[in-house]
């Protein structure tokens, strides 16, 4: 039988629309979270059930397209990560050294269409154009009112983090004005008549994410898990609520007060029949590409010195987006201690 994994729930509106007590205790309780799992189950945060109904419903109507059309949305470069990645061409377990079988997911990225003007053009290959296919109608609208949304269920977390750590409240805001935001809308469906997968195949291999937080919105399907106390637990995605993470770069600019938690996405039981679907869109917020990441002062003291070298933020996400995809493996420094 398997083990599920109770998440931590967080619910934003007291820190939306309370006043400082309301606001202290739900950074409390996200810094509990933080501290244990390292994933949020976040109500309260004012986003719209249409609206994400509308936007899982978008990039799924998207994915019904025949292959050949979605195909005609391929970005050639893949510094971009823009457009339509095909089933199998990718392996999360790689970003970690692992040698998998290619993941059983295909996926449509989008980046923020915000990025104009000098301090972007720099590092454009962070920062690069979005591809839209014509149908299904609206899904670049629908999408932009999601992301804006997003921004503020981000937003409200990173100033409820800023306050656990006892920083001033727009102290992550302020170094992640230019985050590199990536929209990944991924399918994992299994057609009748597939071949099982082969050994160690999963839908998405195992990994942590690469970056500061993570807002998953997803389908009620079976198949997420989180490596926690030396096995895998099931996790649930409940409709009306954010399944949150913290990623890489967070735990090390936290000295490991936070955790960066292994997770994966596991296929169906070979023996569940029929086509067997699980719709997601993950929004990933990782540092601006020229920020050099070190331990935040408030998560070090004599007795508790860094365990990590200053690492530049862009460098950190480039070598990871690549080597998920078979290229070279990170090597990007170990922990001190």
């Amino acid at each position: 039988m398997r083990a599920t994994l109770p998440v931590h729930p967080v619910d934003l509106e007291p820190f939306r629309l309370g006043g400082r007590a309301e606001r202290t205790a739900v950074a409390a309780a996200i810094d509990t979270a933080c501290r244990d799992s390292g994933f949020l189950l976040v109500s309260g945060h004012g986003v719209s059930a249409p609206l994400c109904d509308a936007v899982l419903d978008g990039f799924g109507a998207f994915f019904d397209l025949r292959l050949a059309d979605k195909c005609g949305f391929v970005v050639a470069d893949e510094r971009a990560n823009r457009g339509y990645s095909e089933l199998g061409k990718e392996g999360l377990a790689y970003s970690r050294g692992e040698e998998t079988p290619p993941d059983l997911f295909e996926a449509f990225n989008v980046g923020r269409e915000d990025a104009i003007g000098p301090e972007y053009d720099r590092h454009r290959e962070f920062y690069a154009p979005n591809v839209w296919p014509d149908h299904p109608a609206g899904l670049q609208a629908t999408w932009l009112e999601y992301e804006q949304a997003l921004r503020g269920v981000a937003d409200d977390l990173l100033r409820a983090m800023a306050l656990a750590l006892e920083l001033p409240e727009p102290w992550f805001l302020d170094r992640l004005e230019r985050a590199i935001l990536t929209t990944r809308a991924i399918n994992y469906e299994r057609a009748p008549g597939a071949p099982d997968p082969q050994p160690g195949q999963a839908r998405m291999g195992a990994h942590t994410d690469y970056g500061v937080l993570t807002i998953l919105l997803a389908d009620d399907v079976p198949g997420l898990q989180v490596f926690r106390a030396g096995r895998w637990h099931d996790v649930e995605t409940p409709r009306g609520s954010f399944l949150c993470n913290l990623g890489d770069m967070l735990e090390r600019w936290t000295n490991n007060r936070w955790t960066s938690t292994l997770h994966r996405v596991v296929p169906p039981p070979p023996d569940q029949a029929g086509p067997v679907r699980r719709r997601s869109v993950a929004r990933f917020l990782d540092c601006p590409p020229d920020l050099v990441v070190e331990c935040i002062p408030t998560c070090a003291s004599p007795d508790n010195p860094a365990r990590y070298e200053p690492v530049s933020a862009g460098s950190w996400l480039r070598e990871k987006v690549l080597s998920s995809r078979g290229r070279r493996q990170p090597d990007l420094g170990e922990a001190i201690v």
